[in-house]
Order: C-alpha cells, then structure tokens, then sequence
C-alpha cells in the first residue's frame, strides 16, 4: 500500500559510470608520471649539458660532421670520458702537484678564493668516494622520550663531545633528517644504548623519510633487530 510519503523518499543513487573511467585514470597516471617525468628530466639535462659542451669543440671536429645528425647526449659522452680523463690525471704525482700549485694561486685571490673553497667543499660532500658514509639506520626517541624517529648512525663520538657529557658510556654521532627533505636535519648525539639500530638498508630508511612513512622495506625483508640495540 502506497502512501504520501512513499513520493517524498529520494531513489538510491546509481554508481557513476564514470567513476570505474576515473579510477583507471589516476592508476595509469600514477604509473606513466614517474616515468614521463624521469624522461623528461634526463633528456633536458642531456640537452643542457651537450649546449655547454659542444660549442667549445673546434667546427672541424663537431660529431654532427662524423655521424650526420646532431644526436642529443653526445656531449654528455664527451663530458664523462674528459671527465674520467681528467679524475685519471688528477691521482697521479703530476695532477696534485698542478692542482695544489693552482689552488695556492687561487687562494691568494681574495673574492675568487671564497667562490672556489664554497664550491670544492660542495663537490666533495655531494660526489667525493670516501668512508664518510652513514653506517646504519636507527631509532632514537626524539624530539621527546616515547616519539620515534627515523636516524642515520655516522660515526662514534670523539674528544671532548664524548668526555665532557659524563654519561656513563660512549656517544653516537645521529643524523635525525627532516621529511620529505632528508638532506637537512639535524645531528644528535646519544648514548650508546640509547640507539635501537635496524636491519633494513640506508637507501631503504631514506626512502620511509622522503615518502613521510608511506613507503615501507618489502616483507621479505625482516626487520630482525627490531629489539636490539647497538653493541
């Protein structure tokens, strides 16, 4: 039996047929953006680097004359073998012996000197090999007991950092990054025991920071010192 308010109830609404569409949108977006992007990036910085390259090579020996077409990365090969060239010379007696007498020119050049030691202390810290690495990953608590965070064991704590605290046991240099930036940051020292260390990689606690814990390790890899602590 009908009644007057059988007129006043609304229908149920009907799944869009657009939202399936719409779905399938953003999943293939999600898959063709990194890709695009990571394209687009190497093919303008191949690009920009052949602009920079290719114009100090004489005309008569341009590779366009040799291969026929202006072929985009060519100067980028150029720039690694002069690169590998130049990093070859640079190890042996002769190149520290032309680079140490060219930096002692430098640094006798007041504004020239500032521009050079702030560029060559960035070039070491960014593409310089050596065992100034990031040991391990780690949990602290910070910036309060009960708060964890994300850190990166550098070194064991020397000299007076080390001494003067009084804590019963040796420091940790820790570098607590900032997300989604893990370039920035802060470092902390805390006590040996203070410091839970973790089996998972470097690359793989960095990655937990920049994607602001969204991105864990896979499972088959167990996290299996999850209650241990540093030795």
């Amino acid at each position: 039996m009908n009644t007057p308010f059988d007129e006043l109830t609304p229908e149920p609404k009907k799944p869009r047929r657009l939202s399936g569409l719409r779905a399938s949108f953003l999943t293939g977006l999600v898959v063709i953006a990194p890709v695009g992007l990571t394209l687009w990036l190497i093919w303008t910085v191949a690009g920009w680097v052949d602009g920079m390259v290719l114009p100090l090579i004489p005309a008569g020996y341009q590779p366009e004359q040799y291969i026929g077409i202006n072929l985009r990365g060519i100067g980028v090969i150029i720039f690694l073998i002069f690169t590998i060239v130049v990093g070859w010379i640079a190890k042996g007696l002769i190149g520290r012996s032309l680079i140490g007498f060219a930096e002692s020119l430098v640094n006798r050049m007041p504004v020239v000197r500032s521009i050079y030691s702030g560029a060559k202390q960035i070039a070491e810290t960014v593409f310089a090999q050596s065992e100034r690495s990031f040991e391990k990953a780690c949990l602290v608590q910070y910036p309060r007991k009960d708060i964890w965070a994300i850190g990166f064991i550098s070194t064991e704590a020397r000299g007076e950092v080390n001494l003067k605290p009084q804590t019963g046991s040796d420091l940790l240099s820790v570098f607590v990054p900032t997300t989604p930036n893990p370039t920035s940051g802060f470092l902390l020292f805390f006590p040996r025991e203070d410091v839970i260390e973790l089996e998972m990689s470097i690359e793989d606690a960095a990655k937990l920071v920049i994607s602001a814990g969204l991105v864990y390790p896979p499972a088959d890899k167990p996290a299996k010192g999850r209650t241990s602590r540093g030795a």
